[in-house]
Order: C-alpha cells, then sequence, then structure tokens
C-alpha cells in the first residue's frame, strides 16, 4: 500500500495537471483523461494498492486480473492503473481493511 489518500479526477485538458509529487498517476484516452491526486485531506478519498515491489514483465499475463476479480466479487469497487513493472490498484479508504481481508483470503500478501 502506498503513503496516502488520494482523489480521481476527469481531465479535459492536460496542461492544467501540475507533475508534481501530489500526481500519482496521469491516463489519456479517447475521451479525455484522468488523475490520480494526493490529498490527504479529502472525504471519500481511495487508497493505493501496489504491486510492483517485485517487477513483472508486461507480458505476463493475469497478474492485474489476480487481484481486481476478488475484489469484484466482493462487490468493492477499484480503479486501476498500470506503469511498466507494476499496477496501482485504488480502493476507497474506509473499505481498506476489507479489501486487504478479500486479499489475503485470495492469497495475497497484502502489506498495510
Amino acid at each position: 500500500m502506498l503513503e496516502g489518500r488520494f482523489v480521481l479526477g476527469r481531465v479535459s485538458d492536460v496542461r492544467t495537471v501540475a507533475a508534481d509529487s501530489d500526481l500519482l498517476a496521469l491516463v489519456l484516452g479517447p475521451d479525455g483523461g484522468a488523475a490520480m491526486l494526493r490529498d490527504d485531506m479529502a472525504e471519500g478519498g481511495w487508497v493505493a494498492l501496489w504491486n510492483g515491489d517485485d517487477a513483472h514483465d508486461p507480458e505476463v499475463t493475469g497478474m492485474l486480473s489476480a487481484i481486481v476479480a476478488p475484489l469484484a466479487a466482493s462487490g468493492l469497487p477499484v480503479w486501476t492503473a498500470a506503469s511498466y513493472d507494476g499496477d496501482l490498484v485504488l480502493v476507497p479508504a474506509d473499505r481498506l481493511e476489507e479489501a486487504v481481508g478479500v486479499l489475503r483470503r485470495a492469497g495475497h500478501q497484502v502489506t498495510v
């Protein structure tokens, strides 16, 4: 788990997003984009789980689905982004304990 709380927001113009220490991820798509920004004071913030400490080759299949599938089966919302070596999986901060339990029961090691 990464330190801090994060908020998700729509980005219609990438030039409006400051590339500073508060930016965790910026994802651009056909609909514009989205940013994950650190905001420890945000109500309804998200926590970020990271599986890249032991980098995996992008060709390895099933890494993200092994994490997201049990969370989805338990009714937990997620928001994801990937870097070259790993994946960010955000879950609502107020459901962190539940998410950790679900992942541990699915056989994952989670450090909080």
